[in-house]
């Protein structure tokens, strides 16, 4: 398969180049954009490395066309803002490994190092490609475009086990791009498990929330394991051997389930058009809703698997994973109501009542998200055909208006000053049971909820 790319003459990318090319040097495209390009998607970073001129030639140049600066003076690297275009143009380089982890290196840039050779310190041959916009030709030293058509992640040379970061970005990128990892890259992965304590926390983070922006985040989850990078998450590495009731999961274990669920949660994410934090929000409690389940899985006196009350277990792990991979507190703070209720719908009906008060216990999720999840863990039993058993419970929520949220008091403290309440402890209480029988409809409004107070004023009067 070809994938053809073509630049506009009038492209700020392709004009930059050609600048830069009638001074004396030869830019290219490399890395990231020219995969995207070639996948025809539109990068979300466009990187140019130019031979044949110094640093100091390169600035100059492209002061000319836009506003610039000097970002990673170490690394020869200068960010050039065009036409509301940010472009990151770069000498090529060479790296070598002084010290352990992903920040030992000692670079040392080289506008006259061959292409080939430069090509060569990246990660894997899908992202060392280069592309000449002026004559459209495509240099792929390393088969590149060859492993992008069969769907394999694949190093480059042995240096590929001198940063343990690549491992994450393994994942990730096999999440995003439905990559298989080779075998022999497996295998340099696993040479890094033991420089894995090295990597920031910020940076885990960093893959990770790319991991969960993939369209096949099981993908990723199977280069953990290939890798042997997975037991660093035992939550994760202790759901493969806990078993499920095969009348329910005739998928398998946990494990197996887990996998169809976040590739059920993104495609869910793909059908709302879900990006950012509402994407992650689905991804990851797809990936840790039934982290409790090792914990209480047994077998009763009837042969019949059970995990009962896994939903409440799985809490506190998954917070401790969150915590681990550097997670933002809002996503854990969301998530964590997910994890608790993704059985609720299995014992109630969606009464007024009972969704009111499940939009309280969700917050600061919302119903929208969970019924997102519970459709993503239904699905996730193949062969069992994909189905959405809490729609009524959305359907309800979004009739009264509670589908992303809780409504507002409709009794406020503002409202019991002047009703001559004074302030104090007991104007919290009388707030915390006027909020409740709102949730319960036991009223509907303003009038109704200021005749509730005084009725219940007399009461203990």
């Amino acid at each position: 398969m070809k994938h053809a790319i073509h630049l506009d003459a009038s492209d700020a990318v392709t004009r930059i180049c050609r600048h830069l090319n009638e001074a004396g040097g030869h830019a290219y495209l490399v890395g990231g954009c020219v995969r995207d390009m070639m996948l025809h998607r539109t990068p979300k970073d466009m990187d140019i490395e130019v031979y044949g001129l110094t640093e100091k030639e390169i600035g100059h140049i492209l002061g000319k066309l836009g506003h610039c600066e000097t970002v990673g003076r170490s690394f020869g690297v200068i960010k050039c803002w065009m036409e509301n275009l940010e472009v990151d143009v770069a000498l090529p380089r060479q790296e070598y490994k002084i010290a352990s982890g992903h920040r030992g290196f000692r670079v040392q840039t080289d506008p006259h190092l061959a292409p080939e050779t430069a090509s060569s310190r990246r990660d894997f041959t899908i992202n060392a490609m280069m592309f000449d916009p002026i004559s459209e030709i495509l240099f792929d030293f390393h088969g590149g475009e060859r492993d992008l058509d069969a769907g394999v992640l694949r190093h480059i040379s042995p240096a590929f086990a001198e940063d343990p970061l690549r491992v994450l970005r393994a994942m990730q990128f096999a999440a995003r791009f439905d990559l298989e990892l080779h075998p022999d890259t497996a295998l340099l992965c696993q040479q890094l498990l033991c420089e894995a304590g090295t990597l920031a926390v910020e940076r885990i983070w960093q893959e990770w929330r790319k991991w969960a922006e993939g369209r096949y985040p099981s993908r990723g989850l199977t280069v953990l394991q290939q890798s042997g990078w997975l037991e660093l998450y035992p939550e994760l590495t202790a759901l493969i051997d806990c078993p499920q009731n095969p009348k329910w999961h005739p998928e398998g274990n946990v494990w197996t389930h887990t996998l169809q669920v976040v590739d059920w949660a993104a495609e869910v994410a793909e059908h709302h058009d879900w990006h950012g934090q509402q994407r992650w929000l689905l991804v990851f409690s797809a990936l840790t809703h039934d982290f409790g389940k090792p914990a209480v899985t047994i077998t009763d006196d009837t042969g019949t698997i059970r995990s009962p009350n896994h939903a409440i277990e799985g809490v506190a792990l998954a917070r401790h994973f969150f915590s681990r991979i550097g997670a933002p507190a809002t996503l854990t703070r969301n998530i964590e109501p997910l994890i608790r209720e993704h059985l609720t719908h299995m014992h109630g009906q969606p009464t007024d009542r009972a969704v009111r008060r499940l939009a309280q216990r969700l917050e600061p999720a919302n119903i929208e998200l969970w019924e997102a999840l519970v459709e993503a863990d239904a699905s996730g039993r193949a062969p069992h055909p994909p189905s959405r058993p809490a729609l009524a419970w959305l359907q309800k929520a979004e009739t009264l208006t509670s589908h992303r949220g809780t409504p507002p008091p409709l009794l406020t403290g503002k409202m019991l000053l002047e009703l001559g309440m004074s302030p104090g402890p007991e104007m919290g209480e009388v707030l915390s049971a006027a909020y409740g029988a709102q949730l319960d409809g036991v009223f509907s409004d303003t009038e109704d909820a200021i005749r509730w107070y005084r009725q219940q004023k007399r009461h203990t009067e």
